[in-house]
């Protein structure tokens, strides 16, 4: 937003805050997908059934260019899940492997990684960790000579649903030290050393999120180096409250929403026990995504009517609901993703645009 007048800022925030918006729709696709999708720059990229397709968004940003800048394929069953790392597309597939799509050439690599479905996959660093319904997570190296050499296989003991790097392992690489030199860093790791352990703050780590059915806690912290469990966040999960989405805001907090129908926030500097701070879906939906700005604003999506919340994370109760689902049928959001004007959610048939710019 610095290129943006600060009116602009004003009135964009604004309609944030009252929920004005103009909905639309970005592609339609004709039989029921699960589709993920991710943001860079001006450019968005969405699987469809085994294809992951990126698109250019027009200059309004309500809008892409009918025509796809890129198809990636390999897999032989539908893509999970996906991320965007090193100028990578690194996909998991339901036919148990993860695919290495170089974004601006031709090269594609795919490799058997799991006997089931890989649902879940990140890339941080230079390392690849996947976790699948065969109930292990993997870390796998993404150097070009090394692809598919596991270096870790963890037996998690319960179907794995979601996973995410710390961004502690980032600073480790930049720094080569857990005790670096910059202040903010460095008092970030000395608080982290005395959750985690003075051996293992710098040498990263990352969250599995599973199904709560083989494992008293779905949420479980591991070492990447060793391939160690580390710890395990909350106590008092019922059976069965699967975390569908995870990720890190910072090395040290995290977000968590799933089955339960709550959207959880963890701070590792207070406790690894229970959540600071959490939200629970007020039509006790399960909660399939979430996103955050990294400051105030929340969004989740829920499993019925396509309904998209914001949260004032201030407040305990929902900001705004917009229920996305146009047709009679029921479809959960499967991915949410937002810029500072636009929030962009995939259902089973097609992609929204929610336009807080031009309400």
């Amino acid at each position: 937003m610095a290129s943006v007048s600060v009116k602009e800022r004003v009135k964009v925030s604004q309609n944030w805050r009252l929920g004005r918006c103009r909905e639309g729709i970005l592609l339609k696709w004709r039989c029921s997908q699960m589709p993920w999708m991710q943001l860079e720059g001006d450019s968005l990229y969405i699987s469809q059934a085994n294809f992951i397709l990126a698109y250019q968004f027009r200059p309004d940003g309500a809008s892409l260019n009918r025509r796809p800048l890129g198809v990636f394929a390999g897999h032989d069953e539908d893509v999970c899940h996906f991320v965007l790392a090193n100028s990578h597309i690194i996909s998991a597939g339901g036919d148990g492997k993860i695919g290495v799509h170089k974004i601006h050439s031709t090269f594609t690599v795919k490799y058997s990684a799991h006997e089931q479905e890989v649902n879940c996959v990140d890339c941080r660093g230079g390392i690849i960790v996947s976790g699948s319904r065969d109930r292990t997570a993997k870390v796998w190296p993404l150097a070009s000579g090394r692809l598919g050499q596991c270096l870790h296989t963890i037996q998690t003991e319960d179907r794995v649903w979601s996973i995410a790097i710390s961004p502690l392992l980032r600073w480790s690489h930049l720094f080569s030290c857990p005790f670096v030199h910059s202040t903010r860093a460095s008092s970030v790791c000395q608080a982290l050393c005395k959750v985690l352990g003075r051996e293992h703050a710098g040498q990263g780590s990352f969250v599995t999120g599973t199904a709560c059915c083989g494992h008293f806690s779905p949420l479980r912290i591991w070492d990447l180096n060793r391939g160690q469990l580390m710890m395990h966040l909350g106590s008092d999960f019922p059976p069965g409250a699967g975390v569908l989405d995870v990720m890190y805001e910072s090395p040290s907090t995290l977000l968590s929403c799933g089955y339960d129908t709550y959207v959880r926030y963890w701070d590792l500097r207070a406790s690894v026990r229970k959540c600071v701070m959490e939200w629970e879906e007020p039509h006790d939906s399960t909660l399939y995504c979430l996103q955050t700005d990294g400051n105030h604003l929340l969004a989740t999506g829920s499993s019925y009517y396509g309904v998209v919340r914001l949260w004032d994370r201030r407040q305990r109760a929902c900001l705004h609901a917009f229920p996305l689902t146009s047709t009679p049928l029921s479809s959960p959001v499967y991915c949410l993703r937002f810029t500072t004007k636009h929030l962009y959610a995939a259902l089973s048939y097609n992609l929204h645009v929610l336009d807080f710019q031009n309400p």
